[in-house]
């Protein structure tokens, strides 16, 4: 199977979607985990920096309690983050090799964590992180999937706005190779414009896959003492919550 490149689309042209694509409201119950995990930091929460923060859903829900500075690789996400979140601070970068040349409280990185496709990705966003904390600060990790419980999907979505326009979308994943620490999702978007115009696009994400005893090891090799949670469910999401020790 060939490997496709990224997904350059859900996060280019297609950004100005998003808000249809993923509404803000579907990112509360993960900002409330986001919070609770961010009471193992060994002292109070108040600056954060979230790493991949796309169009700022996560961080929308912690706005009233954080400072928040948000960084992401894409300018078209970022664009629609600055319109949702205009007191934030917005900076473009690469978690993997990002440095701002200052510290946070905690640092959060949601779903963008699953485009880390190797150990080596993996590894460098830990260091990102333990870069910028402070030590007793708390680096917070929701990948969607691991490896141990890991199981393809078919999923749809979407919303309307009020003027007429719309989003539907079909998530298709399909098993991973075996010994692989990628898995493929195919994405079909409909997309309906205001003026009823209708057209499609086509898109596939790479993402990585890793056992729960990898996250475990590389966050310890990076420095970090390690809580792993899980949400409720049989197919529940496993959850990384690691903090840089106090000197």
């Amino acid at each position: 199977m060939t490997t496709p490149g990224p997904p350059e689309r859900l996060y280019g042209d297609l950004a100005p979607w998003w808000p249809l694509i993923s509404p803000v409201d579907v990112y509360e119950p993960d900002a409330a985990l986001a919070t609770e995990l961010f009471a193992l930091a060994a002292h109070p929460v108040r600056e954060v920096l979230e790493l991949g923060s796309g169009g700022g859903h996560t961080a929308y829900h912690l706005r009233d309690r954080h400072a928040l500075t948000l960084v992401d690789l894409s300018p078209a996400m970022l664009d629609m983050s600055r319109r949702l979140l205009p007191g934030a601070a917005h900076l473009p970068g690469d978690m993997r090799d990002v440095r701002l040349g200052r510290t946070f409280d905690a640092v959060l990185v949601h779903d963008a964590i699953d485009y880390m496709t190797t150990h080596d990705d993996l590894s460098a966003v830990f260091r990102t992180a333990w870069e910028h904390l402070r030590p007793g600060g708390i680096a917070v990790f929701f990948p969607d999937h691991v490896a141990d419980t890991y199981e393809p999907v078919t999923d749809c979505g979407g919303s309307d706005a009020e003027d007429g326009s719309g989003v539907r979308y079909l998530e298709w994943s399909l098993p991973p190779e075996p010994g692989a620490t990628t898995v493929r999702t195919d994405y079909t978007f409909t997309i309906r414009e205001k003026d009823g115009g209708v057209h499609t696009v086509h898109e596939t994400h790479v993402t990585g896959l890793f056992a729960v005893a990898e996250w475990q090891r590389l966050l310890t090799a990076a420095g970090f003492e390690v809580t792993t949670a899980r949400e409720d469910g049989g197919q529940g999401r496993t959850l990384f919550a690691a903090r840089r020790p106090l000197p």
